[in-house]
C-alpha cells in the first residue's frame, strides 16, 4: 500500500468513526478535491474506502458505498431497493462538475458542500451554530382512532398489546411500529375502520392485517379496516405514504386519495398528495399499479411516476428521481433541482413550523441530501452556504432575500 493510499485509508477510517480532527477532515477533502490527476486519485479513493473498518453498528458495506457515491457524485441509490453499482471512475469528476448547484455529503456531524466548479465551499460542522429559537426535528408521533371514536396517542402508549377490536389484535412494537394481527377466535361479524394520523412533525409505520407495510409521512393519515374482508383491500390516505403491499391476486389492494384510486396486487410505491402541492405524485418502484379517476386512467411500470394535476389530468413520467420521492422514508431530505419553496414546504411539515418569505426570493435550484434528524438551523445553515439567508423565531422560519 502506497503512502498516499495508507494516509487516505487512515483519514477515511477516522472520518467514518467520528474521530478525525478538523485538520484531518480538511486534509481529506483537500486530497479528494485538489488533485491534478482526478482519475488516479479517484481510484485511490475507492481503494482506501474499500479498506474501511466498518464492522461496527454504524453502516453495513452497501451503505458505505452509498456514502462514497454521495461524496463523489451527489447520487444515492437505496440499498434496500436497488443494488449499488460502482461508479464509472473516468466519469466521476465530470459528473460532479455539472451535476447540480449544490451537493451535500451528510455524515458524522460534518457537511461538505460542493458547487459546479468542484471547489469545497464549506467544510464546517454546521451543528455548532447556536440559535436561541432552534427547532428540533420531528419523530415517531401519531394518533390511532378506533371505530368507536376512542383515540390512542401512539408515541406515549406502552409497547405490547394495545387493544382487541373485533377480530383484530393491535400491537405496538418495541421499534415503534403499529402491527395488526387477525385473532381467529375474535368476532368476525364486522371489520371496524381505524385511522392513524400523524401531525406536522410526525411520522409512523404500521403493518396491516394482510402483512402490507405502510410508512406515513408528517401531516398524513391512513384509514383502513382492522381486518380485510370481501373482494378488495381498500384504504384511504391524505398527505404522503409509502406502501409495500402484500401480494394477494384474489384481493386487489386499492388506495383512495382525493378523487383518485391507485389499485395494485402487490407492489412498492409512494403517493404524495399534500393539498399545498401542485400535483399528486405516485412513484412506482416495484410491480405495477393502475391510477384512475373519473376522467382518465394510466398503468405504471416500475421506474415510472404518475403526476395528477388539479384538473384531473394524469401525466406519466419515465425514469423519475425515485430516490428523491422515497428518501423521507429512510430519514433523508433529498432534493434534485428543487426550488427554495419546495424545500421549505417539506421543512414546514417536518419541523412543524410556519414559513414566510421576506421580499423577492432568488431563483435558484438545489440538489442535495441531509438527514431529517437534524435541527432546523442545520438544514437552514446548509442552505445559507448557497446564499439563502434566514432567521428562526418561535417556530417561525423567515427566508430572507
Amino acid at each position: 500500500m502506497s503512502a498516499v493510499n495508507a494516509r487516505l485509508t487512515y483519514l477515511f477510517n477516522s472520518y467514518y468513526h467520528q474521530t478525525a480532527t478538523q485538520e484531518e477532515q480538511d486534509e481529506l477533502m483537500e486530497i479528494i478535491h485538489s488533485s491534478a490527476n482526478d482519475v488516479e486519485v479517484t481510484a485511490l479513493i475507492h481503494e482506501a474506502w474499500d479498506n474501511l473498518e466498518i464492522d461496527g453498528p454504524l453502516f453495513d458495506r452497501t451503505k458505505s458505498i452509498d456514502i462514497l457515491n454521495s461524496i463523489l457524485q451527489g447520487k444515492s441509490d437505496h440499498d434496500n431497493i436497488h443494488p449499488i453499482r460502482p461508479p464509472n471512475k473516468k466519469q466521476l469528476w465530470l459528473k460532479l462538475g455539472v451535476a447540480a448547484a449544490m451537493m451535500v455529503f451528510v455524515g458524522f456531524g460534518a457537511y461538505v458542500l460542493l458547487r459546479q466548479d468542484k471547489n469545497v465551499i464549506a467544510k464546517k460542522n454546521i451543528a455548532k451554530a447556536k440559535h436561541a429559537h432552534d427547532v428540533l426535528p420531528g419523530g415517531n408521533k401519531a394518533i390511532l382512532t378506533l371505530a368507536n371514536g376512542k383515540t390512542i396517542t401512539l408515541d406515549s402508549a406502552k409497547n405490547g398489546l394495545l387493544v382487541n377490536e373485533g377480530s383484530a389484535r393491535i400491537h405496538k412494537t418495541r421499534d415503534g411500529q403499529l402491527v395488526y394481527e387477525t385473532d381467529k377466535n375474535g368476532d368476525n361479524s364486522a371489520a371496524p375502520m381505524n385511522t392513524v394520523s400523524t401531525p406536522r412533525g410526525g411520522q409512523y409505520q404500521l403493518v396491516l392485517d394482510d402483512g402490507s407495510k405502510v410508512w406515513l409521512n408528517s401531516a398524513s393519515s391512513l384509514s383502513f379496516p382492522a381486518v380485510f374482508k370481501g373482494k378488495t383491500r381498500e384504504v384511504e390516505i391524505t398527505g404522503e405514504a409509502y406502501f409495500e403491499v402484500a401480494k394477494n391476486a384474489k384481493m386487489p389492494f386499492r388506495v383512495k386519495v382525493n378523487n383518485t384510486v391507485v389499485e395494485v396486487l402487490g407492489t412498492h410505491f409512494n403517493i404524495m398528495a399534500y393539498n399545498d402541492e401542485a400535483v399528486m405524485k405516485t412513484t412506482l418502484l416495484e410491480g405495477s399499479v393502475k391510477i384512475s379517476n373519473s376522467q382518465n386512467f394510466s398503468m405504471l411500470k416500475p421506474g415510472q411516476q404518475a403526476q395528477l394535476n388539479q384538473n384531473g389530468l394524469i401525466k406519466v413520467i419515465d425514469n423519475p428521481d425515485a430516490d428523491d420521492a422515497v428518501a423521507w422514508k429512510d430519514g433523508i431530505f433529498q432534493f434534485r433541482d428543487a426550488g427554495i419553496e419546495t424545500i421549505m414546504r417539506q421543512a414546514a411539515r417536518w419541523y412543524d413550523v410556519q414559513v414566510s418569505f421576506a421580499g423577492k426570493m432568488p431563483v435558484k435550484e438545489f440538489t442535495g441530501r441531509i438527514s431529517r434528524n437534524v435541527k432546523a438551523s442545520e438544514l437552514m445553515g446548509m442552505l445559507k452556504y448557497m446564499g439563502i439567508n434566514y432567521k428562526i423565531e418561535d417556530k417561525h422560519i423567515t427566508v430572507l432575500p
